[in-house]
């Protein structure tokens, strides 16, 4: 059995402010040394075989505090990234709506194509799921611990599951420092072992974009 954990990173900045960070490398702030410091404690436990990490900063940071704790180094792998939000990365969703109000009602619906230059979920989960499985590969029957973003790691793990996005979206975002567990075996595949899972902290608002 292979055991993946899919594990959010720690609140930054922009996730404080509502803007929307994307593909933008924006490092953690306190609270989100914080929590990954925290995460960590509890990600320990689980013996992880490998580390794995999106380059962005707010990821790999997160990562680190994982590795410092078990002495293994992180992979970076710009596939891990989240996904891309073209222009209305910087801002704040306020302005997404009140710039693009045509794309912003698609993309609040769910359409997975809402223009505006933004990746469409298609891509985004064929991305991270093919890093995802290319990750846990590396570790075939042990624990590997990958550290990306909400939205990057919601399509990733659909893909895996092979769900619908009507059902990926009855699915709640990951918190700030939270993870998916997904378990892999010859006979059944990947299956979904537990979701939002992590340390108990004051409240975060997680949103998807973020």
């Amino acid at each position: 059995m292979t055991r993946l954990i899919v594990w959010r990173h720690g609140n930054t900045d922009w996730n404080a402010s509502g803007r929307v960070q994307g593909q933008t490398d924006v490092g953690l702030n306190d609270l989100g040394r914080e929590q990954a410091r925290a995460a960590a404690q509890l990600l320990a436990g689980f013996q992880p075989d490998a580390i794995f990490a999106s380059d962005l900063r707010r990821a790999a940071d997160t990562a680190a505090a994982l590795a410092a704790l078990t002495g293994l180094p992180v992979h970076t792998d710009v596939r891990l990234r989240e996904r891309h939000f073209g222009p209305w990365q910087g801002l704040r969703l306020t302005e997404a709506a009140e710039q693009y109000p045509d794309e912003y009602a698609r993309w609040r619906v769910g359409d997975p194509d809402p223009g505006a230059g933004i990746e469409t979920l298609d891509d985004v989960g064929k991305r991270l799921g093919v890093a995802f499985q290319e990750a846990a590969d590396t570790v075939a029957g042990g624990t590997v611990v990958v550290a990306t973003h909400g939205g990057g790691a919601r399509q990733g793990i659909g893909q895996l599951l092979g769900w619908e996005l009507a059902v990926l979206h009855s699915i709640d975002s990951l918190r700030n420092c939270h993870w998916t567990e997904l378990w892999h075996d010859k006979q059944r595949g990947w299956r979904l072992r537990a979701h939002n899972v992590g340390p108990r902290y004051d409240a975060d608002p997680a949103h998807r974009h973020r």
